[in-house]
């Protein structure tokens, strides 16, 4: 929790729209020439003190949905935006390890360069990550074409 249970701009925006208010009683009569500014400023800043009580209420609420939600382990969770289908995944890891057992006598590689790919391969989860180990392999290609 903040600061007044975060309506801190809510009480300071009020603080400053009473002061317009009391302002505006007292130097109208005294001066008619500011009567336009304060007709103006008086309501707006009311009103700007009324959609930020709004707004934290609406934080709050939607807030206390979120603590009340029952969490998901993480086996049922939901994919994150951008995973792959399982089947997709399974397809791609098929494919790209065939092409690293096919590179792999071409190339020269170090068996830690392997390795690395191997381990890549199999904790695949983003076609983000399928594409980089795609276009990786492409440049294993074509050094092997170089030297080969």
């Amino acid at each position: 929790m903040g600061y007044l249970r975060n309506h801190l701009a809510t009480v300071v925006c009020g603080a400053f729209a009473a002061a317009l208010t009391v302002a505006w009683a007292v130097m109208a009569p005294a001066y008619p020439i500011l009567e336009f500014v304060f007709i103006m400023a008086v309501p707006i800043t009311w009103f700007l003190v009324l959609m930020c009580w709004l707004a934290q209420k609406s934080a709050d609420y939607a807030h206390s949905l979120g603590a009340r939600a029952e969490k998901k382990s993480l086996s049922e969770a939901a994919p994150a935006p951008g995973a792959a289908p399982a089947y997709l995944l399974s397809e791609a890891k098929e494919e790209l390890t065939g092409e690293l057992e096919r590179l792999e006598g071409a190339v020269k590689l170090k068996d830690a360069e392997i390795g690395r790919l191997r381990g890549e391969i199999a904790s695949l989860q983003t076609l983000v990550q399928i594409e980089s180990l795609k276009s990786e392999l492409a440049n294993l290609k074509v050094l092997a074409s170089r030297r080969g």
